[in-house]
């Protein structure tokens, strides 16, 4: 039964991980010599509507992802790199992003997207075919581009508020509305797995399960470019806030 508990926690924690994107963010040391002012990245009008009240508590989760990715998910993924014939990283890489267009269908639909809620059904259903289960990506060779929507831009279009900027344990920056959404994605995503149980014949549904789910954590840090020390910023965790309002800011513009 003990066995079992810790297993739930670990399966729950990964899935929240997975509901959203799982980058790692930067955290620079401060005698790393200015090459742009603290302004450029922390006043009003640049930041937009982004508000960080939180900031001491969040520059300390920021230093946090920082030793995580330098001593855990960056050792992982250079192991996986190493292990793994870049064909078959891109058929894995693949195969998740099918499955997460079960995501962005239904936030299609609460909000109201018909033609992207079509494109992305046409996509799934494409890819989980012909593609051979989402290893391959016909759908984007024949036009369909991937879309990518989840509940933060559903509460969104709901109207409600962005609330404080946040800085998430290993999921980095994100908002009191974003946290939210990423809430509610795990869930749905829960909620699905265990109603279809695609490893209950197996034998050892968790044990397949959680290592699906940790194979899918290393693929979205696979994928994800960023690294720290790599920018040069000394205000980097002013940077990385900016950018990520910059983002937000022109996906309501989409």
């Amino acid at each position: 039964m003990y066995s079992n508990s810790i297993k739930l926690i670990i399966i729950t924690v990964l899935v929240l991980i997975l509901s959203g994107c799982a980058a790692g963010r930067a955290y620079l040391p401060d005698d790393i010599p200015p090459m742009h002012t603290v302004s450029e990245f922390s006043d009003d009008e640049n930041v937009s509507r982004t508000r960080d009240p939180w900031e001491g508590f969040n520059r300390s989760i920021y230093k946090f992802n920082y030793e995580a990715d330098r001593f855990v998910f960056l050792p992982v993924v250079a192991g996986y790199e190493k292990a793994v014939p870049r064909v078959a990283r891109t058929g894995v890489s693949n195969f998740f992003a099918n499955l997460g267009e079960v995501r962005t269908f239904y936030n299609c639909v609460l909000q109201t997207k018909g033609k992207k809620s079509l494109v992305t059904l046409g996509r799934f259903l494409t890819n989980s075919t012909i593609g051979i289960g989402g290893l391959f990506d016909p759908a984007t060779a024949i036009g369909w581009r991937r879309q990518d929507e989840d509940f933060d831009r559903t509460l969104e279009t709901w109207g409600v508020d962005t609330g404080p900027y946040v800085v998430l344990p290993i999921l980095g920056p994100n908002t009191v509305r974003s946290t939210s959404g990423r809430a509610v994605d795990g869930g749905v995503r829960w909620a699905i797995m265990n109603s279809i149980d695609p490893f209950g014949g197996t034998g050892a549904s968790t044990e397949v399960g959680t290592g699906a789910i940790v194979l899918e954590v290393v693929d979205q840090r696979y994928r994800e470019s960023f690294r720290y020390y790599d920018s040069d910023y000394p205000f980097e965790y002013y940077m990385v806030r900016y950018l990520f309002s910059q983002v937000r800011e022109l996906k309501v513009l989409r």
